[in-house]
């Protein structure tokens, strides 16, 4: 067990957003790692709150079903905890433009109210947000790195690089200790799979799964990069436990960038099933093209000794290996 890991043993840790993806997978973790849990959620299924993510540790964690956006809650339930994961979030871009007020309640408000739940009644805790790399909006030049500009190119980028800012400056001012991850393209078990709005990756599993084809605009060349969810989870504790992490933002990134023709290729021979199919550009879509995103993940390595570990072939692998058993608790 490393320093980090270990800083965890008897910590009390509340998760938002804790029976969705990377919730119910740090809380496994945690759990591994001697923590007492409190997960809050409010089981939207749209947003991917799941009973069945924690199935396995449901007696090993408390469990509130609880909105971030109710002050009250929220002030009750910061009280007494040492670090705060604080996941929840509307994290749909194409949702955030059809409903827009929406988002900003959850991705703007709701952050507000629990910052000053913080504030008021634990004004000493630890939070570490799950923020994103889509608030950069279309790469001036790759890979992404922390100073690249900020420019959102949808609601819910401007919303969530708002609730960063909320983050960093109750740091600043009020001494609540917070920093935010950037987030690139989390994959693995447990995730939303029922429609694609919530990232291409899970949809391409899906399609491939149900024997469809991917289909991809243009040659496919564009290319991204991935974060396992472990991975993940690694740096949220790595945050959750570091002095270093506080008042900073990091990008979390892949191994390395992969063309989305080889990722779906990889995803179709894995699965067994499925194909790859190249279709000519809509103009539509070749409008909001940003092409190639991929980050670079150097400042989180030298702060907190973080580097992806999972390559895609092994990632993959473990993701349809989990759907291929769990596949009826996701599908609809």
């Amino acid at each position: 067990m490393t320093a980090h890991e270990s800083a965890y043993a008897g910590c009390r840790v509340m998760i938002t957003g804790g029976c969705g993806f990377i919730g119910s997978n740090l809380a496994r973790r945690l759990v591994e790692l001697g923590a007492q849990v409190l997960l809050v959620d409010v089981l939207a299924p749209e947003y991917g709150g799941n009973l069945h993510n924690i199935a396995d540790i449901r007696d090993r964690v408390r469990v509130n079903i609880a909105d971030v956006r109710t002050e009250w809650s929220m002030r009750y339930l910061v009280r007494d905890h040492d670090v705060l994961f604080n996941l929840a979030g509307q994290v749909s871009h194409i949702d955030s433009m059809t409903d827009p007020r929406t988002d900003l309640e959850i991705n703007c408000r709701a952050q507000l109210t629990l910052l000053e739940a913080c504030r008021h009644e634990n004004p000493r805790i630890r939070v570490v947000y799950a923020s994103t790399r889509q608030i950069y909006g279309r790469p001036r030049y790759l890979p992404l790195d922390e100073d690249h500009p900020t420019k959102p190119t949808d609601v819910n980028g401007i919303n969530k690089l708002a609730g960063e800012q909320y983050h960093l400056l109750y740091n600043d001012v009020h001494g609540v200790r917070a920093s935010a991850l950037r987030l690139t393209n989390t994959y693995g078990p447990r995730m939303l799979m029922a429609h694609g709005r919530q990232g291409f990756l899970p949809w391409f599993v899906r399609r491939a799964m149900d024997g469809l084809p991917i289909q991809l605009y243009g040659d496919g060349g564009q290319q991204r990069d991935l974060t396992y969810v472990d991975d993940a989870v690694d740096a949220f504790l790595r945050a959750g436990a570091s002095p270093a992490a506080d008042g900073q933002v990091f990008n979390l990134g892949g191994p390395r960038p992969y063309a989305l023709r080889d990722i779906a290729e990889t995803i179709v021979r894995i699965v067994g099933r499925g194909s790859v199919d190249l279709a000519p550009w809509p103009e539509e879509k070749k409008a909001i093209d940003v092409g190639s995103v991929y980050s670079d993940y150097a400042r989180v390595k030298a702060a907190l000794d973080w580097s992806p570990t999972i390559d895609l072939e092994e990632g993959i692998e473990r993701m349809v290996a989990y759907y291929r058993v769990h596949r009826q608790h996701y599908w609809s």
